[in-house]
């Protein structure tokens, strides 16, 4: 005999959760059947502004796409405007935006880490993530300007260098946080409360993470090694890198897999301040976008695709954004049917969602 089911509303507005996301619940007792997601709550009309900002100055819109990995963004609409005019961006250039997109990394997984440990009571653990966060924000503030928009990528470049004595600062700091890092990380990795509360919750195998497009650590941490740093934008090709993969498929294992790879962004940092080329920082641009261009970067939550079209004039015909928190919400549906009503919060937080992100 089974139970009368329910519907209950999860979301907008809850305490554990950072973003307004919703989802309709239908409950057996206390166990999910099904769960049927919403979108619609942060309509922004981002996309439309590209038909009346130019597309020099529309890289400060898209990096406000998202307050957490904006500079990628950044990173992303110019990595495409620069392919479709053939712009050759300097090699020193290319490493800063490589240094910065691992800050930026550092920045958001540590952000996601102490949400996580505060949705699950560790105020402690949640205080000593932000604290070490903190460091990270100095740097991108001290060498960019902005803590959290930076406003330093430019199409031809990046408009702030980095002296070589403060290069070896941040080399030297990036030693202590990693320090810092692992001691964090040993209780995620080893609480008793931490591993009760994630492992074997919200399983989602390797092929449905494949087929149902999970990017990120979602699909990173059911054994899936898509990284889009492989494809090799940027100068992820002269870094010794390899995407970070847990097979278990569970919350435990998308967990483990931000951890590690805040370690392996400060470890990619330093291999790039080694190589760091002398050089001119930006090149002049002139004329305009004409053709169409997907660009291809890797956010903190996985793949985001920047599809970018001129016809010649210096406002864009159209940019497309596929952000990776919308593709991780059919994985996200997946995980949740079967679940017991008290994990909720914590398989939702595991997808790390930004809903500002998904609804441009």
């Amino acid at each position: 005999m089974t139970g009368r089911r329910t519907v209950v509303p999860f979301g907008p507005q809850h305490p554990v959760l950072p973003e307004p996301i919703h989802l309709d619940l239908v409950i057996e007792d206390e166990r999910v059947v099904e769960a049927v997601p919403s979108i619609g709550y942060v309509h922004r009309g981002l996309e439309k502004l590209v038909e009346k900002k130019d597309y020099k100055n529309y890289v400060y819109i898209a990096e406000r796409i998202c307050g957490i990995c904006s500079f990628i963004h950044s990173v992303g609409f110019c990595q495409g405007i620069e392919n479709i005019m053939g712009v050759e961006v300097p090699e020193r250039a290319q490493y800063l935006r490589t240094i910065w997109s691992e800050y930026s990394r550092m920045h958001s997984h540590l952000l996601w880490m102490g949400l996580f440990a505060d949705a699950m009571g560790f105020e402690n653990l949640f205080m000593n993530a932000w604290r070490i966060r903190e460091q990270v924000l100095d740097v991108m503030e001290e060498t960019t300007g902005g803590r959290v928009i930076q406003g330093s990528c430019k199409v031809g470049g990046v408009r702030r260098d980095i002296s070589d004595s403060k290069l070896k600062e941040m080399s030297a700091g990036l030693d202590r946080t990693y320090a810092e890092v692992e001691e964090l990380n040993h209780v995620f990795f080893d609480d008793s409360t931490v591993i009760h509360r994630t492992s074997g919750i919200g399983y989602l195998s390797k092929d449905d993470a494949y087929h149902l497009g999970a990017v990120g650590p979602t699909t990173r941490g059911c054994g899936v090694a898509i990284d889009a740093r492989e494809t090799g934008y940027l100068k992820y090709p002269e870094l010794d890198f390899k995407p970070v993969v847990e097979t278990e498929g569970d919350c435990y294992s998308r967990c483990v897999v931000r951890a590690k790879e805040v370690l392996q962004s400060a470890d990619l940092i330093k291999q790039a301040i080694e190589k760091i080329p002398d050089g001119d920082i930006e090149v002049k641009v002139k004329g305009n976008p004409d053709g169409e261009y997907f660009s291809r970067v890797e956010q903190p939550r996985g793949e985001c695709i920047h599809y970018v079209k001129g016809n010649g004039k210096r406002f864009l015909v159209r940019e497309r954004v596929r952000t990776p928190t919308l593709t991780n919400i059919p994985p996200l549906v997946k995980m949740l049917a079967g679940c017991e009503m008290a994990d909720v919060p914590v398989i939702v937080l595991t997808i790390d969602p930004c809903i500002g992100c998904a609804e441009r």
